[in-house]
């Protein structure tokens, strides 16, 4: 057994270590699925509280200190009240406040678009360094178009049968029209 090999094992996985907490970690594109493990609205409006969603699913992307997050949980609780009221509003606070914990290894806690972990131990709350802005700053603009796109996919104040309502409507016009001749 060579004893030089166990005497080197400490500084090798110093080493290592150091390596490993030193790369700058790469955000992910920004993705977003609504109100991510719960309703974006009402029967009646289905994506009625669905753009706090998504505004909050970009804080939580990004990630950063726990003020932040605790700003951006009041924030989706204050716009879900502005659209439904209070009851909801509480629910959904409180959820997040539990299942958004960055310390959960999910799809949807704070920080999702960086790796989990940060080195060797979970990313937690961080603030990104000016490596890590960089990367945020560059990918906002496709956030932000993401996020657009999102909305003129899932409007707000659509009830499901109101295209049914236009297309029967439509329907019964063109049936009244006589062919030219």
């Amino acid at each position: 057994m060579d004893v030089h090999l166990f005497m080197r094992a400490p500084g090798l996985l110093t080493l290592l270590f150091i390596a490993s907490t030193s790369q700058a970690s790469n955000l992910k594109p920004f993705a977003t699925d609504g109100c991510s493990m719960w309703i974006d609205g009402t029967i009646e409006q289905p994506n009625l509280w669905r753009h706090c969603c998504v505004a909050h699913d970009l804080d939580y992307w990004q990630g950063g200190s726990e003020a932040q997050r605790k700003k951006s949980d009041e924030n989706i609780q204050a716009c879900v009240k502005a659209a439904l009221g209070p009851g909801m509003a509480n629910y959904m606070y409180s959820n997040v406040r539990w299942g958004g914990s960055p310390y959960w290894m999910s799809t949807y806690r704070w920080g999702y678009g960086w790796d989990y972990l940060d080195g060797l131990w979970p990313r937690g709350y961080k603030l990104p360094t000016p490596e890590e802005q960089a990367q945020i700053d560059q990918w906002l603009p496709a956030a932000h178009q993401l996020i657009l796109d999102d909305a003129l996919k899932n409007p707000p104040f659509t009830s499901p049968t109101s295209s049914i309502r236009r297309s029967s409507t439509a329907s019964s016009a063109a049936s009244n029209v006589s062919p030219a001749k």
